[in-house]
């Protein structure tokens, strides 16, 4: 059974930073591209990151862009999101996702899903 394990949420002032980190039992881990999405009460899933099988390429919604980092350790079967800068506005429930299509930022394209982690940004 895939299962995508995601830690590190939390609660941290405006201008703060977080390191979400989703650990993965894929088999083959390195096979699966790796993305982020969060979820704020009230409104639709949305993408935040994703990065491809080998970590080479990145792609990142344009509200985040420039203050999260999205990175992979393939050895650890493990992504992870860093988060710097953060704002009150990237208070949500983030949610780790594998896809062994191609990237993508639709959630409809997504195999599998953690059980998300809560953040909370105050002002």
């Amino acid at each position: 059974q895939v299962q995508l394990v995601e830690s590190g949420g939390g609660l941290v002032q405006a201008g703060g930073s977080l390191r979400l980190s989703c650990a993965a039992s894929l088999r083959i881990f390195s096979a699966y591209v790796m993305g982020w999405f969060r979820q704020a009460p009230g409104k639709e899933r949305a993408f935040v990151a994703a990065i491809n099988r080998n970590g080479g390429s990145t792609y990142y919604a344009d509200s985040v862009k420039g203050r999260f980092t999205i990175s992979r350790e393939n050895v650890k079967k493990t992504v992870y999101l860093q988060m710097n800068s953060l704002k009150p506005e990237d208070t949500a429930v983030y949610y780790c996702a594998a896809t062994n299509g191609y990237y993508s930022n639709f959630s409809d394209e997504y195999n599998y899903w953690g059980q998300g982690t809560q953040v909370t940004v105050s002002s």
